[in-house]
């Protein structure tokens, strides 16, 4: 009597449970009001963001091919004199490059151990409260314009600290002064990130390497700093961008001679410091002083590509997931 009256209840009885019950079609195939209108916004910020960097392209390549068309690759790339104003005017990017490099490598030697222990103490020590203090505290920093940034490194760092206090022997600029004042800018980004990435691992991690006898700073460098690693390689290849693509501090900081850079004493104008000034100036539209504008803004554009290049395939070798 008890498997007939389970067999035609079906298997739901028959286990003791009531069966859940199939959705309706009309349920399943119904749809928030603002579920389509919202995939329509999504597709087209999508397709803007898409128009906006092949139009950046546009813009920067086709006066760029006028240039090249005057001016070889090979001497544009390995000249080492830029004077595209003077009457023997010559194009060798070289000493734009030398300069960008310098300050980036100076800003990174600054913002990066800066950062990284900002982020080890906001994620591994700090406690909650005081996270709460120190975390808007750092990220005022990044709220602050670039042109006080740039008149700082200018009036204090340069003037003060590196002619007064260190008795250097450098001038009115340095691409020192700049590239010091760009890694101060650049710590909130990799400390905000890195901290991001750092408080992403799971805790058990850190109970594991504690109940195996690890100290708390044992756990945190060999245990949650590798776990975090493709975080930690995004934000530290973010605050390159950032220093190769800064403008105003470099443009105030750093100098307007267009020479190739062996000492970070020396001053020395970057890619986009040049941007900065010659864009100012009265070259005529559609020249060959004009169009070195966009050629260095190609170089940089695509110096920038390289590195988010770098950064992703970075950020893939060593991407863990839990």
């Amino acid at each position: 009597m008890t498997s007939i009256t389970a067999r035609k209840g079906g298997p739901g009885l028959a286990s003791g449970h009531p069966a859940s019950p199939s959705p309706s079609p009309s349920l399943r195939g119904r749809r928030r009001p603002g579920e389509a209108l919202a995939k329509v916004a999504l597709r087209l910020a999508a397709g803007i963001t898409i128009v906006t960097t092949l139009g950046i392209v546009a813009a920067l390549l086709v006066p760029s091919l006028g240039f090249f068309a005057e001016v070889p690759v090979s001497d544009f790339l390995f000249g080492d004199r830029w004077a595209p104003r003077f009457a023997e005017a010559s194009f060798g990017v070289l000493p734009l490059v030398t300069a960008t490099l310098w300050t980036t490598v100076i800003s990174l030697a600054v913002a990066v151990p800066l950062g990284l222990g900002a982020a080890i103490l906001l994620s591994e020590y700090a406690s909650a409260r005081l996270r709460k203090v120190l975390k808007p505290l750092l990220e005022i920093l990044a709220g602050v314009p670039t042109v006080v940034y740039g008149f700082f490194a200018l009036q204090f760092v340069q003037a003060t600290v590196l002619r007064e206090w260190l008795q250097l022997p450098t001038g009115a600029f340095s691409v020192l002064a700049a590239g010091l004042v760009m890694g101060v800018m650049i710590v909130p980004t990799i400390a905000s990130i890195s901290e991001d990435a750092m408080s992403a691992v799971p805790q058990a991690l850190r109970q594991g390497s504690a109940a195996l006898g690890a100290n708390r700073m044992q756990t945190t460098l060999r245990v949650v700093f590798p776990a975090a690693l493709s975080g930690i390689i995004a934000a530290v290849v973010l605050g390159v961008s950032r220093a190769v693509g800064e403008t105003m501090i470099v443009a105030i900081a750093a100098g307007n001679q267009a020479v190739v850079v062996t000492d970070p004493l020396q001053q020395g104008q970057t890619m986009t410091g040049f941007i900065a000034n010659a864009a100012l100036g009265d070259s005529r539209v559609g020249s060959l002083e004009y169009d070195t504008l966009f050629a260095v803004g190609l170089l940089l554009f695509c110096i920038t590509l390289l590195i988010n290049a770098i950064s992703i395939a970075l950020v893939r070798r060593f991407r863990e997931a839990y």
